[in-house]
């Protein structure tokens, strides 16, 4: 899908954009891994902390790094691209990068700081409305995602958001905007999530937002769909917003407010009747519609929203708020004031506000803020959590590695700060409040971005142990390593204690409650997100860090890591398509998920030799292989869930179809090397690679991106490429 902004957008948004010479990046402040954007008003200032090649690359500008050697074989390439990624890494060991996509992240933020009385800095501001101005589309309006044609939700909520940064209504693109979201029939078709935070600002009606009771907190453990069963996203979000639409919050209604009560309709305010609104989405946003049992529980939590006068409801109510508060701290406490998402932490920095006004919480909301803001070279924004530190890593270490990257000299001060980073980034305790919180426990685990943040998330526990054992693997790594194998045992009993009974893997805990539970989806915007679904990619992460574990300590829990890895590999056999591909949640899509399949059965010993679903999953990439030896799949076969081809290959979906390749041990040589040589022609000479279109997705229907995988994965393939072919051919 085309990304190709709005020029009028763009021009636009050069009349924001600040003095890059001022922004910094300070890395690992107040917590391990942290990230925090810095603007320098002052020569002074600037001269004192002089910018680093990150700050400059991420925000697009040149970097001054040296061109590299010209690269005779894939080797010289992959070491040339290791050169320049080299270059950015930040001075604790990790990679700091952005982590952005979603367009619906940072206008809920920005009505949350509306709402609690925060100014951010005037630079940041500016930047972030250079942001969405670079993100304009062509139609005049934002979708979902930067790669989503305009929808009602990604329109009206962006278009507020410009508002309150005090952008006027006849400025620059504005009324073109505001022309767009007419057209779409006005912000009454706009999804739940639009509703609840137009509600929260004055611009919408409660009376037309479907009930969300905090009072399913009260339903005792064992029922089917009590929110401790639910996906740890869905209900960290649930929680908070039950509770701002259980005391129905509105802040104080502004001229601005009235305003806005004026543009984003097409019928005069006071004249809309809400109730049938609630469900009023647009057929642009529509994704996932209310199932009919989602609806008839709406009827019903309507009638109970209409009898204040029995005498037991007025407590259940406060009851509900009570509990559901309850977890909101729990979380917060919990996460270092980050939560789980930046969803989740707008949402609960307003009902901490709401609940308790401008006391301790709200400021410890405050201080985590600029954790999620990324300043790119289109401006600033919110990012999908507070990074993607981890993830990034434990892939470039077990890529160093496996190419034999990290024992050269040049390159081993940058391995041990790997290790050292990753070393720390273990999460060495359970949080505080993880049972009443319905957590799954997390001593031992690695989680997605930093420790603070504090998650479990299977694959990530799974890929830091693969980096850690990989790392310390080296003969130059001190003896005893940093990672003791206690340490990695207590990663171990993590992962057994996530695998569900079919032998699959989920994300951030087990499978808690039926698939029937999307029947309660009320997000509109996403699919599969009620309960925690297993996935091949956290499969083959967890079967694959127990397997290489065993080998460096064989007699711990030996029959249950050997159950364990047989039950993820009949599973992941059992999700195998028709086509011989794996169908993939979290990267794009087919191509990531077969790569990962293809591990598996690697590890089980399967390949095209020996193997029919191995050949099947071989020959399902061969057929997908463009003209130029290149692979390229858009988002679309996510939303979809049939492969939609790419304009244009990729060097991230080439890379990680060479790698599965590798893994199936094809003998399509030429393939391969034609792979290869499409990644080499990519690069450029200073050794990096270019952006091309997004990499990753979530719920099916959001991608984001991973900017970081064009540097891991190619050197990787091309690492590891290069030593396939030579083993064939010898």
């Amino acid at each position: 899908m085309s990304k190709a902004p709005s020029q009028l957008g763009v021009k636009f948004a050069e009349t924001f954009r600040t003095d890059p010479d001022g922004w910094r990046l300070k890395v690992g402040e107040d917590s391990h891994g942290q990230h925090k954007w810095v603007y320098l008003s002052t020569a002074a200032q600037r001269e004192a902390w002089p910018q680093q090649p990150v700050d400059k690359y991420s925000m697009g500008l040149p970097t001054g790094l040296p061109r590299q050697p010209e690269a005779k074989t894939p080797m010289d390439a992959a070491r040339n691209g290791l050169r320049f990624y080299r270059e950015l890494q930040s001075e604790d060991g990790h990679w700091a990068t952005e982590y952005g996509g979603p367009l619906f992240l940072t206008p809920g933020l920005i009505i949350a700081l509306e709402a609690v009385g925060y100014k951010l800095q005037e630079e940041k501001k500016a930047e972030l409305k250079r942001y969405l101005f670079n993100k304009l589309r062509p139609e005049m309006g934002w979708g979902l995602h930067t790669a989503a044609p305009p929808t009602v939700f990604g329109t009206v909520m962006n278009y507020v958001m410009l508002r309150l940064l005090g952008v006027g209504p006849e400025d620059g693109p504005m009324p073109a905007i505001r022309a767009k979201i007419h057209a779409m029939g006005g912000a009454l078709g706009i999804p739940t999530w639009g509703k609840v935070w137009l509600s929260i600002l004055g611009a919408y009606d409660w009376a037309g937002v479907n009930p969300t009771p905090p009072e399913l907190w009260l339903l005792p453990d064992w029922v089917p769909f009590a929110p401790w069963r639910w996906w740890i996203h869905v209900r960290l979000v649930f929680t908070p917003m039950a509770y701002l639409w259980g005391i129905r919050y509105t802040m104080p209604i502004t001229d601005l407010t009235r305003q806005l009560r004026q543009e984003i309709y097409t019928q005069p305010y006071e004249s809309i009747h809400w109730p049938p609104q609630k469900d009023n989405i647009n057929p642009a946003d529509l994704y996932s519609p209310h199932h009919p049992v989602f609806d008839a529980l709406n009827l019903i939590l309507g009638v109970y929203e209409k009898m204040p006068r029995l005498p037991c409801l007025p407590n259940m109510r406060k009851a509900g708020l009570k509990a559901a508060y309850r977890q909101i701290v729990y979380e917060d406490e919990n996460t270092g004031y980050q939560t789980v998402g930046p969803v989740s932490k707008a949402f609960n920095m307003l009902a901490r506000f709401a609940a308790e006004g401008d006391g301790e919480a709200l400021k410890l909301h405050l201080a985590k803020i600029d954790d999620f803001l990324w300043m790119s070279k289109d401006g600033l924004f919110m990012t999908g959590t507070n990074g993607c530190q981890l993830w990034d890593i434990s892939f470039l270490a077990q890529a160093e590695v496996e190419t034999g990257l990290a024992e050269e000299g040049e390159n081993r001060k940058s391995a041990l700060a790997m290790l050292d980073w990753l070393d720390k980034c273990q999460i060495r305790n359970n949080p505080k409040w993880y049972k009443k919180a319905y957590r799954h426990a997390s001593k031992g685990a690695w989680p997605f971005s930093t420790p603070e943040q504090s998650y479990t998330v299977s694959d990530c526990t799974a890929e830091g142990m693969k980096g850690v054992m990989a790392l310390q693997s080296l003969d130059f790594i001190p003896n005893p390593p940093p990672v003791s194998i206690e340490r990695l045992r207590d990663a171990v009993d993590v992962l057994l204690s996530m695998q569900n009974p079919s032998g699959g893997f989920a994300s951030y805990e087990l499978m808690r409650g039926s698939s029937r539970m999307e029947w309660l989806n009320a997000a509109e915007v996403f699919g599969n997100i009620m309960v925690d679904y297993m996935y091949p990619e956290c499969s083959t992460s967890a079967l694959s860090a127990l397997k290489y574990f065993s080998k460096i300590d064989p007699t711990y829990r030996r029959t249950e890591v050997e159950c364990c890895i047989d039950g993820a590999i009949t599973w992941i056999h059992s999700v195998q398509r028709p086509d011989g591909s794996w169908y993939g949640s979290w990267g794009v899509c087919f191509t990531y998920a077969t790569m990962f399949a293809l591990e598996s059965l690697g590890i089980a010993g399967e390949s095209c030799a020996n193997s029919d679903r191995v050949r099947r999953a071989c020959d399902f990439l061969l057929s997908k292989q463009m003209a130029d030896g290149g692979w390229g799949e858009t988002y679309m076969s996510c939303v979809t869930m049939e492969y939609q081809q790419h304009d244009e290959s990729q060097v991230v979906m080439t890379a990680w179809a060479l790698l599965a390749l590798i893994y199936g041990k094809s003998p399509a040589t030429d393939a391969i090397k034609r792979g290869m040589e499409l990644i080499m022609s990519r690069q450029q000479s200073d050794g990096s690679w270019l952006q091309e279109d997004t990499e990753g997705i979530f719920n099916k229907n959001c991608a984001i991106d991973y900017p970081a995988f064009k540097f891991i994965f190619c050197i990787w393939a091309l690492g590891r490429g290069s030593k396939y072919l030579a083993a064939a051919t010898s």
